[in-house]
């Protein structure tokens, strides 16, 4: 980097010749991108993201982060912010930044299919390197404060990759309910078959149709599938409208058949009469059900309360 010099200020040939720069880091910035396949992906996945780093992450998670501990003797502020930016000419993106002092830990997405974690450090001396020092006359190897030379980016680079290991980590509780959530969208959506009539949607929350998945949820039916019959038999004991004759009942049933078939919840067993439900059926019904028994009655009461 000498020669480098020397060709912005000559005089480093001639009157400086005995002086050299000291090169230095005045910030350092290292980031982990996660490529997704498409923008709908991250769309979907990025506001629980946000929620989970801004509702979870305390004080002691943004310091161990950054490789440090809360102690009584820590002077300064921890934040988290929370900002929606929006660049000429670019996508709306997010960003949370969780900073230490002069240091600081951000999520952002970029570019609507790039999920960066970046680390940025401004004030080296937060951080310890481990180099030959002299203390009392002797050459020992000691941990002490990291300074701003050039010759210590390697340990740039190692905390700001521990950093952004660590907060990719913590992310990684949050789950991604993203296929549940596509699917209750697309059961809630009119269909028409390639050779035939529209056929209604489901209503997740709605009784009938929590009922009707419950009956086809039942765990009998996971080994050997159910038929028509067995279907009937489960109905009849909830509040779904069955005929009281029995070939109005197996039309009934047959039709709802041919209507969760439609929406991919069921699956016909290849040579016989009996039905299973599909993988995807498993999921969409499972989040139908947990949406209507757990988060929509608590939702309700919060509404209630506040008003």
């Amino acid at each position: 980097m000498q020669g480098y010099a020397r060709r912005v200020n000559p005089l480093l040939g001639d009157l400086l010749d005995p002086m050299q720069y000291y090169w230095v880091t005045a910030q350092a910035e290292y980031s982990t991108d996660l490529v997704f396949k498409s923008r709908a992906q991250l769309r979907d996945l990025v506001p629980r993201l946000l929620e989970h780093s801004t509702r979870s992450f305390t004080a002691q998670d943004v310091l161990a982060f950054l490789g440090r501990k809360l102690h009584g003797q820590f002077q300064g502020e921890v934040l988290t912010d929370l900002r929606a930016q929006e660049l000429k000419g670019r996508l709306l993106g997010h960003r949370v930044k969780h900073r230490m002092k002069q240091n600081w830990i951000k999520m952002y997405d970029k570019a609507g299919l790039v999920l960066r974690i970046e680390t940025v450090i401004n004030a080296p001396e937060e951080f310890r390197v481990r180099r030959r020092v002299r203390r009392r006359g002797c050459r020992k190897t000691e941990w002490v404060p990291l300074r701003k030379g050039v010759v210590y980016l390697f340990r740039y680079r190692e905390i700001c990759l521990q950093s952004n290991s660590r907060y990719l980590a913590a992310l990684a509780q949050v789950d991604d309910p993203t296929p549940a959530l596509r699917g209750l969208d697309s059961i809630t959506v009119p269909k028409t078959p390639a050779n035939g009539r529209p056929v209604k949607a489901f209503n997740p929350v709605a009784r009938l149709d929590s009922q009707l998945f419950g009956a086809l949820m039942s765990g009998e039916h996971a080994l050997h599938g159910f038929t028509n019959r067995d279907l009937r038999d489960k109905l009849q004991r909830t509040r779904v409208h069955l005929s009281d004759q029995p070939k109005t009942q197996s039309a009934q049933v047959s039709r709802l058949l041919h209507r969760l078939h439609v929406y991919g919840l069921v699956a016909k067993i290849p040579r016989s009469r009996r039905w299973r439900v599909s993988a995807s059926g498993y999921r969409i019904m499972s989040a139908s059900l947990q949406l209507r028994e757990l988060h929509f009655p608590s939702l309700h009461a919060d509404a209630a309360k506040a008003a």
